[in-house]
């Protein structure tokens, strides 16, 4: 936004030459520093008749919070990407997948009316359901980690209150201490200084949906605030997934000076999402709305009665060239999971801190940035009861029986270390390292007993460039270790289930007699990519490799399935490669209209490496092809209207890859209003326009031999949502 305008006269020979633009943004770059303007005023003394000055119109431009972050990491030598949440908002917000929508590498995908997406990054989480928390990245909270050693919580990313998200794929969230395959995504929530002072909106629509968000926001004196409360319900478009939700977040900073500040954070959130089970293909395609016999007659349901979410971020400016920012967290996660025959009560308490030191110097001429930091999270209490909730599937034992009885412990500390130096113009090389102290316990106590301990100490090195030949180009490449250890629950479920008479109870619950051992995933990734805007066209360009040993990756078996969770287990060495690209075009302009296109395309190729059982096969759960693109229409009058299109194709429901969930094609409208200059907007989209039967999630059995294995859920099908937001300052 320009906030000031002027014309000023200057000789032709003392305009200085403007800060160099980073071909990513479009904003000068914070690691260029431009010289001062030089008007040399002793000649235009000295000249008999001065040349009559030149008018050149001198714009200041307000720095957004994205503007911000897309200049901070436009620094990293790796695929990043910031999404603007006031974008996102024109249309339905349900889940976090409506927020991630358009960005290459990153397969987000909801099913069933619930919170638990379907979220993969290069093959992070490649084979994980929707019911789990999540695995192979490192999530945040405002640089805060929501990752614990148990995985992510997903409960707590309601995207209504963000305003805008980072998204750094593969190893490019090393500055966070991100080490794992997928990399990492921050949240970033609104505060006093970019919120309404008050604001509602709601959203509506078919499957009985409806969602309501009211937010304040503002700032007095040194103090600003922000606090927002969402609740939402949905019956379901397919039998059995109504789900409900009722979230708080909220989070209060003071300036004590222009050097020094702090913000806490605080978010709640409880939601009880019914669970279907999971279908074959030829019942997607038939009738998509069923559920899975028999979880609609045993009610299940998965809660999450209520978690919780403190945390605190301060900030010292030690001087204009050097800063240090500390916090920490501390989360508290119960979960009620009522899916199957046996329930699983948990309970996850879980700390974490981090510590970032950063400065700028000028080393002989060369600019240099250089990050030393800390990322650590620890469990606090962990636990896991099984007892038997349909009495009739075993034998008639009582409801109540105790099954199981597990106790968890994990830690992680990264201590990581970075630099950044301009070696010649324009030319940046960066190197990397950091050290991961894991360890991990997994104790049944019930029904036997059995201790499994693990520590480890690995060194996870990176080497990057960033080169930037023209104004308008930008080219990098990377060469990064990534570590993930397995969840520290997964050791519960990890190798074959109980088949011994001696435990016959748990043998019909599907659960194990002990901890099975796992490895830690490790991969060594290269990747080299372009960013840049030229001619009305902004792009992202990106080929990652990576050579993967012991990766965690999970089967349903008949037993596991009845069970409602996987096997887990290390893989073969594995080849994950694959292809993103982001494009969007200025198709036309006129008097302040606008007519675009953005798109967002994504390869993968998966697959073992001399697998001994499956040879070279492609690993399944995911498509190997994914498009969505938009062509978007924005009238300076405030009328907005956009079609989309979601392509994938066929996806790998079997480890044999015998078994696939058919490609599909989704199309989408979406038309709006927004008041120009005024906090108000309305919209209604239509989604999947042709009511399109597909699978929108896969978690792939073991070996389908010819036969269809019910490991699908189905997206939605034909949908009309509503939406309206006012606000007043």
């Amino acid at each position: 936004m320009v906030v000031s305008s002027c014309w000023i006269g200057f000789a032709p020979h003392a305009f200085a030459a403007e800060k160099p633009l980073s071909p990513r943004t479009g904003h000068a770059a914070a690691t260029q520093h431009a010289k001062p303007a030089a008007a040399s005023t002793s000649s235009a003394a000295t000249a008999p008749t001065p040349p009559r000055p030149e008018l050149i119109s001198v714009s200041r431009h307000r720095a957004t919070p994205v503007s911000r972050a897309e200049t901070r990491l436009a620094s990293i030598p790796g695929a990043t990407s910031v999404i603007d949440a006031q974008k996102v908002l024109k249309g339905r917000n349900f889940t976090s997948a409506d927020a991630l929508a358009f960005q290459p590498g990153v397969f987000a995908q909801s099913s069933g009316g619930g919170d638990g997406i379907r979220l993969s990054v290069r093959g992070s989480g490649i084979a994980t359901g929707t019911n789990y928390f999540r695995s192979g990245m490192l999530m945040m909270f405002d640089g805060l980690p929501v990752t614990t050693p148990a995985g992510t919580p997903y409960e707590l990313f309601e995207p209504l209150g963000l305003r805008y998200t980072e998204v750094l794929r593969g190893a490019n969230a090393f500055d966070y201490g991100g080490m794992q395959l997928g990399g990492g995504i921050n949240y970033v929530s609104q505060t006093g200084y970019d919120a309404q002072r008050y604001q509602a909106r709601v959203e509506a629509g078919s499957f009985g949906y409806v969602k309501e968000q009211l937010s304040s926001g503002g700032v007095f004196g040194k103090f600003d605030y922000y606090l927002s409360a969402t609740n939402s319900y949905r019956g379901g478009y397919q039998d059995n997934t109504k789900a409900t939700s009722f979230g708080l977040n909220a989070n209060f900073g003071y300036r004590f000076n222009d050097r020094v500040s702090t913000r806490a954070f605080f978010r709640y959130r409880q939601t009880d999402n019914g669970y279907p089970g999971y279908l074959t293909r030829d019942q997607i395609l038939s009738d998509p709305k069923q559920a899975q016999s028999p979880y609609y007659s045993w009610g299940s349901h998965r809660i999450q009665p209520g978690t919780k979410y403190y945390g605190s971020m301060t900030t010292i400016r030690i001087d204009d060239h050097s800063k240090i920012e500390f916090g920490g967290n501390y989360q508290d996660a119960p979960i009620d999971i009522q899916n199957t025959a046996s329930s699983q009560i948990w309970g996850y308490k879980t700390i974490a801190g981090v510590l970032n030191y950063d400065r700028h110097d000028v080393l002989r001429g060369h600019k240099s940035d250089t990050q030393v930091g800390i990322l650590s999270y620890s469990d606090i209490e962990a636990w896991q009861r099984n007892r038997i909730r349909v009495s009739s599937v075993f034998g008639g034992v009582p409801d109540g029986t105790l099954l199981r009885n597990v106790k968890y412990g994990g830690t992680e500390n990264y201590f990581h270390l970075r630099n950044n130096t301009e070696v010649v113009h324009n030319l940046w090389l960066t190197a990397a390292g950091a050290l991961a102290f894991i360890k991990r316990t997994s104790d049944v106590t019930y029904p036997n007993r059995s201790d499994l301990h693990t520590a480890s100490v690995n060194f996870v090195p990176r080497g990057g460039f960033r080169y930037i030949p023209d104004p308008h180009i930008e080219i990098y490449g990377n060469v990064s270790r990534s570590i993930q250890p397995p969840n520290d629950w997964n050791y519960n479920y990890a190798g074959n289930y109980y088949n011994a008479a001696s435990y016959p109870l748990q043998a019909t619950a599907g659960e194990n007699s002990t901890s099975g051992r796992l490895r830690n995933q490790t991969a060594t990734t290269f990747e080299i990519g372009t960013t840049g805007h030229y001619f009305h066209n902004k792009w992202s360009l990106t080929y990652y490799h990576s050579s993967v040993h012991n990766e965690l990756l999970t089967i349903t078996t008949p037993a596991s399935l009845a069970a409602g969770t996987s096997i887990y287990g290390n893989a073969s060495p594995t080849t994950h490669q694959g292809v993103e690209v982001s494009l969007e075009t200025e198709l036309l302009k006129w008097a302040g209209n606008t007519l675009s296109l953005r798109q967002a395309y994504t390869y993968q190729d998966f697959r073992y490496r001399h697998d001994a059982v499956f040879g070279n096969n492609h690993l399944p759960g995911i498509p190997e092809h994914f498009y969505q693109g938009e062509v978007h229409l924005d009238m300076r009058n405030g009328f907005y209207a956009g079609f989309s299109a979601q392509v994938s194709s066929k996806v790998g429901a079997s480890y044999d890859m015998t078994y696939f969930a058919p490609s599909y094609h989704i199309y989408n409208a979406n038309i709006g209003y927004s008041w120009p200059h005024k906090h108000r907007e309305v919209f209604i989209s239509f989604n999947n326009l042709a009511n399109t039967h597909y699978a929108a999630i896969v978690v792939p059995g073991y070996q389908a031999a010819g036969k269809q294995l019910a490991v699908m859920q189905p997206g939605d099908g034909f949908g009309v949502f509503v939406g309206a937001s006012i606000g007043f300052n």
